[in-house]
């Protein structure tokens, strides 16, 4: 195997044209999301929508656990916690959103195959990409309330498209969605089995891409192949408890929902399993989830990310993210000490200076 952290290719179709292929590799790491690969891939996406040959990109990843489980918050830490490193923080931030915002707006069919964990930054991948697969093995999250963060990567567009209150109920809960749960909720457009990974790709390098508009191969090719995995699809807790995600979701303050939230959380069910984690969740994470979604309700793509890379610029210098980060997975004492022990005891000025620019 490569050590280069991505690796790319370019498949040939039977008509001559190509395939474009991002293959993230760092498998070790779950294919975390590092400066130097969002350095790879953005001037890379770049060439490749220049190029007339192209007429597709996949992105794909190595190993079978996890497509991205989110960005290098160990980087991020060092960022914060050494002078040396300090602009690598704002850096990343920067640059990862620039290249959200370039997969969202690609002029070219993206194929992003969310195999496995699919996190925080892997999320603002994927969920750019015009053709979202998922798997049988897929697990998404947006979980940035037990670090001391908040839904980034575009999460205040994306979460404010799913339908009901399920976008506010998944940031403020962390909720791991299947594959089902991704269709459902609109974070995903086809699922298909693992296994056939294979057999898509073949297909896609057999069709004859200069008589079809390309978006209209790739759509015939996935579909094909879903139609194939009906068997294979999980039940979707989210659709099953849509209502009851709706009901305690719906109040005029975050105090009054959170308190809804953990009322359910005592049982053995999904939804007691799914709200468990407000438990642990910093109080400031909690309040940025709420002013960051209700504040995004109306904005375009550019402007939810413009409002958070000066968000995310307040948290790398509060100390609410490095101490999540510490707590979790430099320390691993999973004993955060949050800024303030509950919404209850929270000075509302805190949380305006994060969202004031």
């Amino acid at each position: 195997m490569s050590d280069h952290p991505i690796i790319f290719e370019e498949w040939k179709t039977g008509c001559g044209a190509l395939i474009a292929v991002a293959r993230l590799n760092m498998p070790k790491t779950l294919n975390s999301l590092s400066l130097e690969m969002i350095r790879l891939l953005t001037p890379q996406l770049k060439r490749w929508a220049e190029d007339p040959a192209i007429q597709a990109v996949w992105l794909e990843a190595e190993g079978d656990r996890a497509f991205c489980a989110g960005g290098d918050i160990v980087a991020l830490y060092r960022s914060m916690t050494e002078p040396q490193a300090a602009s690598e923080g704002e850096a990343f931030f920067t640059e990862e959103y620039e290249l959200d915002h370039l997969i969202h707006t690609f002029p070219k069919p993206i194929v992003c195959w969310g195999h496995g964990i699919v996190m925080g930054g892997g999320m603002g991948i994927m969920q750019g990409a015009s053709h979202r697969v998922v798997t049988e093995g897929s697990k998404l999250a947006m979980p940035e309330i037990s670090i001391g963060l908040y839904p980034d990567v575009a999460a205040g567009w994306f979460l404010n498209r799913t339908p009901g209150r399920t976008g506010l109920f998944l940031g403020l809960t962390g909720t791991r969605l299947n594959g089902a749960d991704a269709l459902f909720t609109g974070l995903a457009d086809r699922f298909i089995r693992h296994d056939l990974k294979a057999e898509v790709v073949a297909e896609l390098c057999k069709r004859n891409w200069q008589d079809e508009e390309a978006h209209a191969v790739v759509g015939s090719v996935l579909r094909q192949f879903e139609r194939q995995s009906g068997d294979a699809i999980p039940e979707s807790p989210v659709r099953t408890h849509f209502d009851e995600i709706n009901r305690v979701t719906d109040a005029d303050s975050l105090e009054t929902t959170v308190s809804q939230l953990k009322e359910l959380s005592g049982g053995d069910g999904w939804v007691a399993k799914a709200t468990r984690s407000l438990a642990g969740a910093s109080p400031t994470s909690l309040a940025l989830v709420w002013r960051h979604l209700h504040g995004c309700k109306h904005d375009s793509l550019k402007e939810v990310l413009d409002k958070e890379l000066a968000l995310s610029r307040k948290c790398l210098t509060k100390g609410e993210f490095a101490e999540g980060i510490r707590a979790l997975l430099i320390d691993k004492d999973q004993q955060p000490r949050w800024r303030y022990a509950s919404l209850a005891e929270m000075d509302s000025a805190w949380i305006d200076d994060f969202v004031t620019r």
